[in-house]
């Protein structure tokens, strides 16, 4: 009797992988592939830094108003920014602790609260000193939601379509900054600037909505959860500093020059998003409606930025990506801050590449410190390396605020280009990892 198995069994059995592939091709694969625990996983990490993003600007878009209210200089509205981002390294760090320890959605949950909650209390703030006390506070929520939500959804995505998925949950951050500028417009322009500071801070309650859709619909990656249950050093800050030997390699090296790379390309992006605002008004002298207008122009470029470079991290690799798009910031950067006076029209166009480059070299970001570490570190590395990246690129827009009375904001603005720079350079320290299987 022949043993050769029937041609329909063969069939049956080769066309469900062959069904799955091309599901996963197409605009909307990666979508697709993730399945639907994935996809509300995407679906709350995405929310998560919209409203992330729309907290951290309700203070870039107010800084002309509150120098105003409380009578402060450049530096110490320079300041601000750089206390946010130095507390978020500790919140950021903290909360990749935590998501290897507790699990990726309490930990979004907690960091979700925590900025939302100081964002509100902002608007009540009396004095500067306050001001500053809290928006400290609001650093801790703001630096560890990023981590956490892209490892959420890094753990479901598929290793072909990781890129691209990151990208589109880092493209949020152009949807909330557009929610803020969208909200700003409206609020200056209805109310008078000593109230619409505070008005623009309330509205930072809107992210607690987001906890109750998160506790009830969201979930861990099983496979990712069972590998961290079983390891005894998860959310271990000893296993990304331990040195590499002969017989088992080591992460510090990774963590080192991935928190390289996160400095460089955070200090030019901070630089700009924090200064851009008020360049426009204070040195172009451009309305309030004007610079929503100029705002629009580099939102747009930011958003289809984040997902150009996540298809482009996914066919160049991580690392050639990151590289194209640091020097096109850098140019991009330069060519700005140096539009003569009159060429206002220029400086409007430009903005589109602009918000272009610096966007889609996020885009590789999610995916790429994901793969380089191990499911038991992930969040810890991934937390620690995003977030000291930050804190010490906070730097950049504080040197921005020291030097604009001397040399203009335009003219600080190079020292975001010098972010860009280091980030190029921190590259040669680490693997490519395209193509990685997490779990």
């Amino acid at each position: 009797m022949s043993t050769t198995p029937p041609p329909q069994a063969v069939t049956s059995d080769t066309s469900p992988a062959r069904g799955e592939r091309a599901a996963e091709d197409g605009a909307f694969g990666w979508l697709r592939a993730l399945g639907p625990r994935g996809r509300r996983a995407f679906a709350g990490a995405f929310g998560g830094y919209a409203l992330d993003s729309y907290d951290y600007f309700t203070l870039p878009l107010s800084m002309v108003a509150l120098a105003a209210y409380f009578g402060l200089d450049s530096g110490q509205t320079g300041l601000f920014t750089t206390v946010t981002l130095v507390v978020s390294a500790v919140g950021g760090a903290v909360a990749g602790v935590f998501a290897d320890r507790v699990g990726r959605v309490r930990a979004l949950m907690i960091t979700v609260i925590t900025y939302a909650v100081f964002t509100v209390a902002c608007g009540f703030a009396p004095t500067y000193e306050t001001l500053l006390v809290f928006r400290a506070l609001q650093g801790l929520g703001f630096g560890g939601e990023w981590a956490v939500g892209a490892i959420l959804v890094a753990e479901y995505a598929s290793a072909r379509h990781r890129g691209r998925t990151l990208g589109a949950v880092q493209s949020s951050w152009a949807v909330g900054w557009a929610l803020a500028a969208i909200v700003y417009t409206l609020v200056y322009s209805f109310v008078g600037d000593d109230m619409a500071w505070r008005v623009m801070f309330w509205t930072g309650a809107l992210p607690a909505l987001l906890v109750v859709w998160l506790r009830r619909r969201v979930h861990d990656a099983p496979q990712a959860t069972a590998v961290r249950e079983q390891n005894a050093e998860r959310g271990s800050f000893t296993a990304i500093f331990r040195p590499g030997t002969a017989e088992t390699p080591g992460l510090l090296r990774t963590t080192v020059f991935a928190g390289l790379l996160s400095t460089g390309v955070q200090g030019g992006y901070y630089t700009l998003a924090t200064w851009i605002p008020t360049y426009l008004k204070s040195e172009r002298g451009l309305s309030v409606v004007g610079t929503g207008g100029y705002l629009t122009f580099l939102i747009s470029g930011a958003f289809l930025g984040y997902l150009t470079g996540g298809h482009l991290t996914d066919r160049l690799g991580r690392r050639r990506n990151i590289w194209l798009f640091a020097l096109l910031s850098a140019v991009c950067v330069l060519a700005y801050a140096n539009i003569p006076a009159s060429a206002d029209t220029l400086l409007l166009l430009l903005g589109f590449p602009l918000g272009f480059c610096m966007s889609a070299i996020f885009s590789g970001f999610g995916s790429y410190l994901s793969e380089l570490y191990p499911t038991a570190v992930r969040g810890t590395g991934q937390g620690f390396t995003y977030n000291a990246g930050r804190a010490v690129g906070a730097v950049f827009p504080t040197l921005v605020g020291f030097l604009a009375d001397s040399w203009g904001v335009g003219g600080a603005l190079v020292f975001g280009a010098a972010g860009y720079g280091l980030a190029a350079l921190a590259l040669l320290g680490l693997p490519e990892t395209r193509g990685k299987e997490l779990a």
